[in-house]
């Protein structure tokens, strides 16, 4: 009997076939070096979307030639449909193609409206005469026939519908490459949604800083086919990684035959009422953490619009306001390394779970965060508010305030570090408690809370900017100065502490999927 406890203990079958449809070794499939291939893909689509996503108002205001209020409802009806698309590309993976298959279709598609793009832009005629220093939209003065402009909202949107199938497939299918069921493995999964986040934003990072600058400085065209050629590139990366790719398979499922054509083939459905009901279970989380969304989407406009009314020297430099922005990528450069080297380790010896504290525990954390970001920012304006009325600015928009843009620091930091907890805790649960076979559509379900948040937040601002503009002042005036964001941010920061409250509640209740293995 000693003996055989002396025994080296057999690992746990893998659910998985490698690319021939034989099953998975553990040593030669999956785990990171299959993850690396799979985390390029990402980067490569990321900075192609945000390449595109960046400077679109410039584009349509400039060689389009639309009017701003135009061009404001074109990026957000793109926005709004991108991020409600994987909900359908997902669904697609998932009962159809695979997620291997659809990263793969899902490229080409990318790579095929990308170069529509940048054929829409060769096609673009020069400036009009008479027309140079006029507002964008004017009467003749439209750079663009309409077959151009048809042409590039066409391939926008397939810009968008690539998105919908890349984005929830290719994460999930590099989760896939860690075994839940593996005590180190599934340690590593957790890692790998860390970094995941941390390589998008880096990429973020490079797109907003090199790549708009040559869409604006050199040449659309070359802005355009820059991120074409990424994803070209990255799709061969993707294809070169085959041999190292786990294909996972439910227990229940069918041996695949030893061949390349059936191996990426999805995962057997679950019956309807098991799927509907693992579903219906993720919704009160779902909706609990739309209002964080809202208070995210700020970020990209108010907080901007408050930037630009400061003094932005640094030294001699002027900083543009939506370069601000890079300050969330920043903060998370800084604060996820921390948290996968510091604080999990340290939580792990104490709840001895594999990732440190459970995804709903994380979720939660991100959610307080945010509440104390709100509060910051309401602040920040309401002290820029009490300059401009001490300067006697209050009808003069075009002055700077004499107030350093350095008071809006912090609460783009704690975007940030809002963003480490919530946002990846939120990618990591929904992919882990949905049915094996619907993790693409789980990870789907995360992009469409960001995608409601959007639309909430445009019917929110609609609605109070309608309230306000009877009752008085509007809150959102164009002349900032006379505005009240100050109001707004405690709306929400009322509000995101009655979506925490809700929150709390249904994560006390919510049963998960599985027990989390420990680590000894």
């Amino acid at each position: 009997m000693e003996a055989e406890a002396l025994l080296p203990q057999p690992e746990p079958p893998l659910c998985a076939v490698d690319h021939l449809g034989r099953p998975a070794s553990r040593g030669s499939s999956g785990g990171w070096p299959a993850a690396i291939f799979i985390i390029g893909v990402e980067v490569a689509e990321r900075f192609a979307f945000c390449g595109i996503m960046g400077n679109l108002m410039i584009y349509l205001t400039g060689p389009l030639g639309q009017s701003t209020a135009a061009a404001a409802s074109a990026v957000n009806a793109w926005l709004g449909a991108a991020m409600l698309l994987p909900l359908l590309g997902s669904a697609v993976a998932d009962s159809w193609l695979g997620r291997y298959r659809t990263v793969i279709c899902a490229s080409l598609l990318y790579i095929l409206g990308l170069g529509m793009l940048t054929l829409s832009t060769v096609l673009a005629p020069g400036e009009r005469a008479g027309c140079a220093g006029k507002a964008p939209g004017s009467a003749g003065c439209s750079t663009s026939s309409s077959a151009q402009v048809a042409l590039f909202f066409f391939s926008l949107y397939m810009v968008a519908f690539a998105q919908g199938g890349h984005k929830p497939c290719v994460q999930a299918f590099g989760a896939d490459q860690f075994d839940e069921n593996d005590p180190g493995e599934l340690a590593s999964r957790s890692s790998f949604f860390n970094w995941w986040y941390f390589a998008s934003y880096g990429g973020n990072t490079v797109t907003v800083s090199v790549l708009n600058y040559v869409q604006e400085s050199i040449s659309w065209k070359l802005g355009f086919a820059i991120p074409c050629a990424a994803m070209a590139l990255a799709l061969a990366v993707f294809c070169l990684g085959t041999k190292t790719y786990r294909f996972p398979q439910l227990p229940s499922a069918k041996k695949m035959p030893h061949d390349s054509e059936h191996s990426p083939l999805p995962m057997p459905m679950p019956t309807g009422d098991l799927g509907a009901t693992a579903l219906l279970k993720l919704f009160p989380i779902w909706a609990s953490c739309l209002i964080y969304a809202v208070v995210l989407s700020q970020w990209f406009t108010f907080f901007t619009k408050q930037a630009s009314t400061l003094d932005r020297r640094i030294g001699t430099l002027v900083v543009p306001a939506a370069s601000l922005q890079n300050l969330v990528n920043a903060s998370l450069m800084i604060f996820l390394p921390i948290y996968e080297r510091v604080f999990v380790p340290l939580a792990r010896k104490y709840t001895k779970n594999p990732s440190g504290i459970t995804a709903l525990e994380r979720i939660g954390v991100g959610l307080a965060i945010s509440i104390l970001m709100m509060i910051v920012a309401a602040l920040v304006e309401m002290k820029r508010l009490r300059v401009v009325t001490e300067c006697g600015l209050l009808d003069k928009p075009e002055f700077t305030i004499p107030m350093s843009v350095m008071w809006m620091v912090p609460q783009y930091m704690l975007i940030g570090l809002s963003d480490t907890f919530a946002i990846i805790g939120l990618q990591e649960f929904f992919y882990d408690q949905v049915p094996d076979s619907l993790r693409s559509l789980g990870l789907a379900l995360f992009l469409s809370i960001v995608g409601a948040g959007n639309f909430i937040s445009s019917f929110v601002v609609y609605a109070i900017d309608r309230m306000a503009t009877n009752a008085g002042e509007s809150w959102f005036s164009n002349n900032l100065n006379r505005g009240h964001l100050d109001y707004f941010y405690w709306l929400l920061a009322l509000l995101s502490a009655i979506g925490l409250a809700a929150y709390m509640y249904f994560a006390q209740v919510y049963v998960p999927k599985k027990k989390v293995l420990s680590v000894q």
